[in-house]
């Protein structure tokens, strides 16, 4: 997804990393055909975005925006988060035997 909003651009993508202090690594997916073949290619491109509170975590779909230089290699912002990674499911304990309702 690429949109352009006065000439900030605006990216969406999936958190890979989230090992540094204030900063995660997002992967965007870029989906074109070939000039010739005329078949799908896909691209994929990494940007290190400014996370101010380490909220966002791998697994994470954010969409990043266009900022200012903030170090040698980061010049994305976090802007929101699109969907969590991550769900809780429910541990069933199977330790106990489940009761057959004939019982004497």
């Amino acid at each position: 997804m690429t949109d352009t909003q006065g000439r900030r651009r605006v990216l969406a993508g999936t958190v890979t990393s989230d090992k540094m202090d204030k900063t995660v690594v997002v992967a965007v997916e870029v989906v074109h055909t070939h000039r010739l073949y005329g078949r799908a290619i896909r691209r994929t491109h990494k940007f290190k975005a400014h996370d101010p509170a380490n909220a966002y975590h791998i697994g994470d779909t954010v969409e990043i925006r266009e900022s200012r230089p903030l170090s040698r290699e980061k010049h994305w912002v976090v802007a929101r988060l699109v969907k969590s990674g991550h769900e809780d499911i429910p541990i069933i304990d199977q330790s106990q035997p489940a009761s057959t309702g004939a019982s004497s």
